[in-house]
């Protein structure tokens, strides 16, 4: 377990993993050219679970589970608490079957991280029969605001070892939600969510989405290296030719927006934002915020204080003075 968790990390960073077109790039703002505000007066303020964020930006859940995981999630918690954003950790099944690896996690309550969210895989509630037990432990382990599920089913299908049994996710879901008092988010992993599987999804008691759609990191690439490491030519051909499977984030946002927001629900973009530009174009189509992961794995202090201003930026040359205003900013889709 700790073996894969060092190999996901260790190839999204060097290795080609993204996905070949981001989808991002295809919508654009409508310039202002009078936008009639102080850019200082731009309030970017996102108030959400009864949590207070300087910004809708949150570090996606990326590691845990093994030695070199506490450093990096320690270098994201401080990056979580200068900006006072939210941050996510990564899936925490290793440390639920190893109490070696906790501290791989709860490093970060180390920090004051306005908003954390805890991260278990849907495959793993099924296995699981004390879930909810499992579940509850996961959110005490970093002291969690929100409980994410995951829904990594690509990535199973072509890990060499995945878990490809899906049946009775649904129910498990809303077992675990209903049972819990912290909010539970459902995320998908990089192959996006559609408006039927979200219509679905808002009719249990999560609190939100998280889209996770194509235009990042490919886990199916991901796994494809990972299976050639382990000398499985198979899986690591079906891992290439299954890296762009999936809904492009964009289509994802668009798709479930309104389905989760006529439901009170929470939607998170994450999938190939790669700045503050590609952030404001999330929440522009729909979303409530949007996770970004890799991209501060390196020099990541700088790269926030970057992304921050350049959503702000946007905000001020399309006339927009908060996050709602933000909502209605002219876009145009190629």
């Amino acid at each position: 377990m700790n073996e894969r968790k060092k190999d996901h990390l260790e190839i999204s960073i060097n290795e080609d993993v993204n996905a070949s077109y981001n989808y991002w790039d295809d919508i654009e703002f409508v310039h202002n050219a009078l936008p009639e505000i102080d850019m200082g007066e731009v309030d970017t303020t996102w108030e959400e679970f009864g949590k207070k964020m300087a910004a809708p930006i949150i570090i996606a859940g990326m590691t845990g589970g093994f030695e070199a995981a506490k450093e990096v999630n320690e270098e994201l918690a401080k990056i979580a608490e200068k900006f006072q954003i939210g941050m996510g950790v990564g899936s925490q099944r290793a440390a639920l079957e190893d109490e070696s690896s906790v501290e791989s996690y709860s490093a970060i309550n180390n920090y004051n991280i306005p908003l954390k969210i805890a991260n278990i895989g849907a495959p793993q509630l099924l296995e699981w029969k004390d879930a909810v037990e499992k579940a509850s432990k996961a959110i005490e382990m970093i002291k969690a605001d929100v409980l994410a599920i995951h829904l990594n089913f690509l990535q199973e299908a072509i890990q060499v070892e995945g878990d490809r049994n899906a049946k009775g996710c649904l129910d498990k879901i809303q077992e675990v939600a209903s049972s819990l008092s912290t909010p539970v988010i459902v995320k998908e992993t990089g192959a996006g969510i559609s408006k039927e599987v979200a219509l679905r999804l808002c009719e249990t008691d999560i609190a939100g989405i998280d889209v996770g759609g194509m235009s990042g990191t490919s886990f199916a690439a991901i796994e494809a290296y990972r299976a050639k490491k382990m000398g499985d030519s198979v899986q690591e051909e079906l891992g290439y030719l299954f890296k762009d499977w999936g809904i492009p984030t964009p289509v994802s946002v668009m798709e479930v927006a309104d389905v989760c927001h006529d439901a009170g629900m929470v939607v998170i973009a994450t999938g190939g934002i790669r700045n503050g530009i590609d952030a404001a174009k999330a929440i522009a189509i729909g979303a409530d915020a949007a996770g970004m992961a890799s991209a501060f794995l390196e020099d990541g202090e700088k790269k926030m204080e970057v992304v921050l201003k350049a959503l702000k930026t946007v905000m001020f040359l399309t006339g927009c003075k908060n996050l709602q205003e933000l909502k209605e900013a002219e876009i145009w889709i190629s």
